[in-house]
């Protein structure tokens, strides 16, 4: 590899950016694809695609050939609320290759020995989040029901633009919520893109079934770019 595309590489993984290397398996030539730059080039679909399944692969003649080499950055969850749900959401997702952070200022359930082995930050969101790295492989849920805690996490989440974002609540909590951000100067397209009621709609009850629901929703976000 030439050290200027090395050096492209590095600092595009750095930023966590998503980028294709694609190598010519016939002269050894490579360039790369960029995130940023799918959208004006020739095979957008192609690479949106292969940048949602995360995996390296042969490229077809059709496809043009070679080699492609996926490289996104590990996915991240942040919750808001050291809830029920958080218990069970945080080691599934943990088992799926995500880096979770909780974020809950109420000490009383943000504790270590309700959530072992997770990044615990007892602080206020709008405090915590800055030095969390929420970015655009984030998948962001509120589950507090408070909107002092939820709602400033929320208007984060929405500036860093998260692929998934999910809030807990009935459609009367919601509605609710949409009046707050409005009245804060969020927009209409932007308050769509929050996923709420949370999770999918297949009948959950329990925490667990709670936590099952988001946790195929935002799977369905980062795989096949629904959300």
């Amino acid at each position: 590899m030439k050290l200027d595309l090395l050096a492209q590489l590095n600092a595009d993984r750095a930023a966590r950016r998503a980028v294709i290397l694609i190598t010519d398996t016939e002269t050894g030539e490579q360039r790369l694809i960029r995130e940023d730059d799918i959208a004006g080039s020739d095979r957008a679909d192609l690479y949106r695609g292969l940048i949602r399944s995360g995996r390296s692969r042969p490229l077809k003649q059709e496809e043009g050939g070679g080699f492609a080499n996926v490289l996104v950055p590990p996915a991240k969850l942040v919750l808001i609320g050291a809830v029920h749900i958080s218990q069970v959401l945080a080691p599934m997702a943990g088992m799926l290759g995500y880096d979770v952070t909780i974020v809950d200022p109420r000490t009383a359930f943000a504790t270590m020995e309700r959530f072992p082995q997770v990044d615990l930050v007892a602080e206020w969101p709008d405090a915590a989040l800055p030095d969390v790295g929420v970015d655009r492989w984030t998948a962001f849920c509120a589950l507090t029901h408070d909107p002092k805690i939820d709602d400033p996490g929320l208007l984060h989440a929405l500036e860093k633009g998260c692929f998934y974002i999910g809030a807990l609540g009935s459609k009367k909590t919601h509605a609710r919520r949409v009046e707050r951000l409005t009245g804060a100067g969020i927009a209409d397209a932007d308050i769509a893109r929050i996923h709420a009621p949370i999770g999918l709609a297949i009948g959950a009850q329990s925490p667990a079934e709670i936590a099952v629901s988001i946790m195929a929703q935002i799977t369905a976000a980062l795989r096949l770019g629904e959300g």
